[in-house]
């Protein structure tokens, strides 16, 4: 069974569906232009899925794409950027493109914040109701964060919060909204207006995975305070913890920058230079999803050069004739995987099983394409062709 680092307990879970055989899962993903952070938190979810899989779970994902231009407006005060993903919006196409070319599964829902905009305001007045928010003569709604009191509990930054947006009023007066309009408002309780950037990112889990749901995953460069506000939303709104667990990816930089936000690193620039764009997969596998990590060039490069060499030696070993998976190989892979993800040390393992010479090349052949159901990095690519 997988067992995960809850970000809000510190302690290593399992991570388990309480009474079913469906495990719900939310992903906090891209809100535009997709870069290497974001793929490291979907890549995440991604693992999660393929471990519980195997565990013969069943599997029901969910992300949103928001795709509303946020002007510049009410502030939430924090002191720093309003919102760490930046004011950016999208249709969510450019995370769909890279996921599918890092072998990364769909989720099954994937719900525009335009298209779930009932939703949304459905939540703001059942936090107004249950004494959680308040709207303003102006046609604002705030969060009143002193009503949430463990408000900095996954961040590990407690104390007082200012009070956050969950509704902006409009500008000015405009025509019918329309999804993807930049100038797009809606009508509400409250006035026209467009919801706060945490909003969504608790509606949308609570109405397609429920009330309780068993994990929410994202990038620790989201952590606060997005996510501390999302927890508080949708806690104050359901009377308990929303999501049972939280998981969260290590900061990324590239080359030593900020690969995420407003220095967003593309994974068509990579392709572009002649990467497999797996081998942008195998790098990330390299680490821990905990751990912050500074790729370079020359860290991607070396990820091609071993993937390529991988497949070289799993397309040999086609050649002969198959034998059974390495029982005890196969155990401590596995292992290594369902404890806290530790690829590094799974990967380190299947190197030891290819250089290990007491076991057939069969043998070999068949462990590795096991493993890679879940490391996903296209290792059959080369039958055939050798």
């Amino acid at each position: 069974m997988l067992r995960l680092q809850d970000t809000l307990t510190r302690q290593i879970v399992p991570v388990a569906p309480a009474g079913s055989r469906v495990l719900r899962m939310y992903t906090c993903a891209a809100h535009g232009p997709a870069g290497l952070a974001d793929l490291r938190a979907a890549l995440l979810a991604d693992l999660v899925r393929r471990i519980a899989e195997r565990s013969n779970l069943r599997v029901l994902a969910c992300r949103n794409v928001s795709d509303l231009v946020h002007r510049d407006g009410v502030d939430g005060g924090d002191g720093g950027p309003r919102d760490p993903r930046g004011p950016r919006g999208g249709n969510g196409a450019s995370l769909d493109a890279d996921m599918l070319a890092l072998n990364m599964r769909a989720p099954e829902h994937s719900p525009r914040t335009s298209e779930t905009m009932g939703l949304v305001i459905e939540l703001i007045g059942r936090l107004i109701e249950r004494g959680h928010a308040y709207a303003t003569p102006e046609g604002a709604v705030f969060f009143d964060a002193a009503s949430f009191p463990t408000y900095g509990e996954i961040s590990g930054k407690p104390g007082s919060a200012p009070d956050w947006p969950l509704w902006e009023p409009a500008a000015e007066p405009s025509g019918d909204s329309a999804a993807g309009d930049a100038g797009a408002v809606w009508d509400a309780p409250w006035g026209r207006g467009l919801p706060g950037r945490d909003l969504e990112c608790s509606a949308t889990p609570l109405r397609f995975l429920g009330p309780r749901f068993d994990l929410y995953v994202g990038g620790a460069d989201l952590c606060f305070p997005h996510h501390e506000r999302a927890r508080a939303q949708s806690n104050a709104a359901t009377g308990q913890e929303a999501a049972a667990h939280w998981a969260h990816s290590g900061r990324l930089l590239f080359e030593g920058r900020p690969a995420g936000a407003d220095h967003v690193v593309p994974l068509s620039g990579f392709v572009d230079a002649g990467l497999d764009p797996l081998a942008v997969r195998l790098a990330l596998l390299e680490h821990h999803y905990r751990r912050p990590i500074d790729l370079s060039w020359d860290d991607l490069r070396a990820a091609d050069e071993e993937l390529r060499r991988l497949r070289r030696r799993v397309a040999e070993w086609a050649e002969l004739p198959s034998r059974p998976i390495d029982d005890a190989h196969s155990g401590r892979v596995q292992r290594a995987l369902e404890d806290d993800l530790d690829t590094p040390e799974a990967l380190r393992l299947l190197r030891d099983l290819e250089a290990d010479e007491s076991v057939a090349p069969g043998s070999k052949f068949e462990t590795f394409l096991h493993f890679d159901h879940v490391l996903a990095l296209g290792l059959p690519a080369d039958i055939g062709r050798i």
